[in-house]
């Protein structure tokens, strides 16, 4: 997969960066004024679209793909 084929919101890159640094849907939803459900919603997303089962997987395959640095 390239990024260019890649992507994902502002908001979506936001979230992806908090759960590459360990926060939860809670945590993600607090920091960022958003809903619970939002939060989750974003993640799901993020998952699709990095064709990924989990949080960790996705946030691995983000920084192998240049999306996020750690």
């Amino acid at each position: 997969m390239h990024t260019r084929q890649l992507t994902l919101t502002k908001r979506e890159m936001q979230v992806l960066k908090l759960i590459a640094s360990g926060f939860n849907n809670f945590e993600i939803a607090k920091k960022l004024f958003i809903s619970m459900h939002t939060a989750k919603a974003h993640v799901a997303s993020i998952l699709t679209k990095l064709k990924e089962r989990n949080r960790l997987r996705a946030a691995i395959k983000a920084i192998k793909l240049g999306l996020i640095k750690i």
